[in-house]
């Protein structure tokens, strides 16, 4: 039976940051990302209300900005690698997100079968955020699902890849789930735990487990 490798992106494939805060990097935007973060990782904003204040931030964004901060980001080593081998094995390999699609979907390109973020509008925004495209945590674990259905891939054969509490329904819906670089609390909760900066020595821990 194939397996189904599911992959948080930011804090798990990129090191210590995160999609929006590259992106806001590119815009000289970095104390006032750095507020928004804290009060969504406090609460204060949900998934939704973060997406909109973060598209204000982000009014004059061109995609030559999404460009520099995808090519610019902090990824762990060993991505294109570790999907190759993936592949190889006739496995599956996907990144599900809460960041920007339009960020998210530029992993097809390093070899995940699919990449899934949340829905933004196109750059340069003419548009305002539709709330509801807006992923949140119980969102992955429904991306989880349809691509089970769409790969054939049962649920007991899926591993989740992850750093944060954003990831904790997923971690609880798959029997295998590896925590990267993560906070202690997802930590006690996964079946393996990796710190480091190479995705290979990740998978080790789960490749042999089939």
């Amino acid at each position: 039976m194939a397996r189904l490798h599911l992959f948080d992106l930011d804090g798990t494939l990129l090191h210590g940051t995160a999609a929006p805060v590259e992106i806001s990097r590119q815009l000289g935007l970095d104390t006032e990302i750095a507020a928004l973060e804290r009060d969504f990782v406090a609460g204060h904003v949900d998934s939704p209300q973060y997406a909109v204040r973060v598209r204000e931030l982000w009014a004059e964004l061109t995609d030559e900005h999404v460009t520099g901060a995808f090519e610019g980001a902090p990824w762990l080593s060993g991505i294109r690698e570790t999907w190759a081998e993936i592949r190889e094995g006739g496995d599956y390999c996907a990144v599900v997100s809460l960041s920007p699609s339009f960020f998210v979907e530029r992993l097809l390109a390093w070899g995940a079968h699919a990449a899934y973020g949340s829905h933004f509008p196109a750059v340069p925004f003419t548009e305002p955020v539709n709330p509801a495209g807006i992923l949140d945590a119980a969102a992955k674990v429904k991306i989880a699902n349809r691509l089970c259905e769409e790969f054939g891939v049962g649920r007991g054969d899926c591993v989740a890849y992850g750093d944060s509490l954003s990831d904790l329904e997923l971690f609880g819906a798959v029997p295998v789930s590896v925590a990267v670089n993560a906070d202690e609390r997802l930590v006690s909760l996964a079946t393996h735990s990796y710190v480091g900066r190479d995705l290979r020595k990740a998978y080790e821990l789960v490749r042999a487990a089939r």
